[in-house]
């Protein structure tokens, strides 16, 4: 059976959980599955060079994670429409055509709020970041028909350019505001990197959460953010960062092999879901 090597690019990467849950799925759906950490900055290359690298190494696919999901876009080929709208790529797979891109990082948004909402809409949001992951979220909203998205960011040009192509497709109501939107959200997202190892702390200034809405956190190493205090402490249903990889992996595998494991449940026990042990 040929070996399948994949990998992940990034600068904060390695407590990760990726390389466990390719390398189970690999186990699940019969194949030989490898899963190495690039990090750009300590071996000394370019993000591009690494990126190049992988390819010419024989590496099936990769996955790209901050801050580099918006630059990989011009370096692959994207067919989807959506995904050159929302502008990041967190998925590359190389063919004999050349690198493709992907993003699971919305059609894994999508399936982690399904997975734990339902059908509920999620009405009024307050999306937090407006870089490759807030760009992703704010497609996967549109596509859950939230009633209006509210972006907050300190970047102004970069909530005004994502405010234009979300308020293109005229499904939502799009607007800029500080981070005062909060009080009339029904629904709140983390989509920085505060609270993930090595960048410390939550966007939301304490004593600012809404009451009894929903969150999301797309930070998932910790598990246990501030951010999902401060949520849980407003009374709020949480939606952990974890799920999103989960769900974005499992469709990154699929990109990436052509398989996708029969036993979702199994898979999360075996990578030991963190939902199972903060609930126990």
């Amino acid at each position: 059976m040929p070996k399948i090597r994949l990998g992940l690019i990034g600068d904060n990467i390695r407590a990760s959980r990726s390389p466990d849950l390719h390398r189970l799925a690999g186990v699940m759906t019969g194949l030989d599955v490898s899963y190495d950490l690039f990090i750009p900055p300590a071996m000394g290359m370019a993000f591009d060079t690494v990126l190049e690298n992988c390819r010419r190494d024989g590496l099936v696919g990769v996955n790209i994670t901050l801050p580099y999901k918006e630059r990989v876009v011009s370096l692959v080929r994207i067919d989807d429409p959506a995904i050159v709208r929302i502008g990041s790529a967190n998925t590359v797979r190389f063919t004999d055509r050349g690198a493709r891109g992907f993003n699971t990082d919305y059609s894994g948004f999508v399936s982690a709020y399904r997975h734990a909402f339902g059908t509920a809409g999620p009405g009024r949001v307050a999306l937090i970041g407006a870089g490759g992951v807030g760009r992703a979220i704010a497609f996967g909203l549109l596509a859950l028909k939230a009633d209006e998205i509210v972006l907050v960011d300190t970047d102004q040009v970069r909530a005004g350019a994502l405010a234009t192509t979300l308020s293109a497709d005229g499904v939502a109501r799009v607007r800029i505001a500080g981070i005062e939107a909060l009080a009339q959200a029904d629904g709140v997202v983390n989509a920085t990197p505060l609270g993930m190892v090595g960048y410390p702390g939550s966007p939301v200034p304490e004593g600012m959460f809404p009451r009894d809405g929903w969150a999301f956190d797309a930070v998932y190493t910790p598990v246990t953010t501030p951010f999902r205090a401060q949520a849980l402490a407003a009374g709020a249903r949480f939606l952990s960062g974890w799920e999103l990889f989960f769900f974005q992996g499992i469709d990154a595998f699929e990109i990436f092999t052509g398989y996708r494991p029969d036993d979702l449940p199994a898979l999360r026990r075996a990578l030991g879901d963190p939902g199972l042990r903060i609930a126990s």
